[in-house]
């Protein structure tokens, strides 16, 4: 198959989860996505994923993975890596270089503190370690929508905070023309992760982090602000900082060099 690209399902402890897993290289990383996983998870995925990131295929065997299929209310980023730790040993891996993007970061954080044997490098994009009034804004207004059953709002209000103009314009119109496929039956997924981002709070523990770490944010972000990315990094000890101007919470589809940035942070 090409690049390898398999789906798989885990059964754990508890439950089940989602992966998909491509990629030929010796070195594993690992992707964690954010909230929207919360509306579609990797299932079915491997392909186009291997697609988008084939660029990394190479030089590792990436592995993506969900939040478990059924979340209790009121599970936390901290018990959602609690989670992915069981993954991965599941999986065998350790000393992974960890990639994760908005909340995918946020459980990053608790990955690399509560598992470190499990984190050999940590790339956290476009994430916070604690909540400011920007994130409880947008994350507030995705509540009200999903609740509603406004899939199309939740997207449209992401595209807006997340895009510049250019891509903007392409975004509305796949949204407005298409926003109803891949609706969710059921948005308590939705609700489950997006309360947990409002909650998770790594701050005081952030310095105990010891794994080299690259901190990615875009100096226009809508959604956590760019500015929260600058405390990540003074928070975690020896972490480097790669601040995108011009560019928002979408910084990883649009900045053409980020994924180099990441390979070569990793390998």
């Amino acid at each position: 198959m090409l690049w390898n690209a398999k789906n798989l399902l885990l059964s754990l402890p508890g439950g089940e989860m989602d992966c998909i897993r491509f990629g030929t290289g010796e070195r594993a990383l690992v992707m964690i996505p954010g909230v929207g996983d919360g509306l579609k998870t990797v299932k079915g995925m491997a392909l186009p994923f291997a697609w988008l990131y084939r660029s990394l295929a190479k030089d590792f065997t990436v592995y993506v993975f969900s939040r478990r299929r059924a979340l209790r209310a009121g599970t936390t980023t901290r018990e959602m890596a609690a989670d992915l730790n069981l993954a991965l040993e599941a999986l065998g891996i350790e000393g992974a270089a960890v990639l994760g993007v908005s909340q995918g970061g946020m459980i990053a954080q608790w990955l690399a503190l509560d598992y470190p044997e499990k984190v050999g490098k940590l790339v956290l994009t476009v994430t916070l370690g604690r909540p400011n009034s920007t994130v409880r804004e947008a994350i507030g207004r995705w509540t009200e929508m999903a609740k509603a059953g406004d899939y199309k709002g939740i997207m449209l209000d992401t595209a807006e905070r997340s895009y510049s103009e250019k891509k903007l314009r392409q975004a509305r119109l796949s949204y407005r023309l298409l926003g109803s496929l891949g609706k969710p039956r059921s948005f308590d997924r939705f609700l489950i992760q997006a309360e947990s981002c409002l909650t998770h709070d790594a701050w005081e523990e952030l310095p105990r982090i010891t794994c080299p770490t690259l901190v990615i944010g875009g100096e226009e972000d809508k959604i956590v602000t760019g500015l929260a990315s600058e405390e990540l990094a003074e928070r975690i000890p020896g972490a480097a900082l790669k601040l995108y101007p011009g560019l928002s919470h979408g910084l990883y589809e649009e900045a053409p060099d980020f994924l180099d940035r990441v390979r070569d942070f990793c390998l």
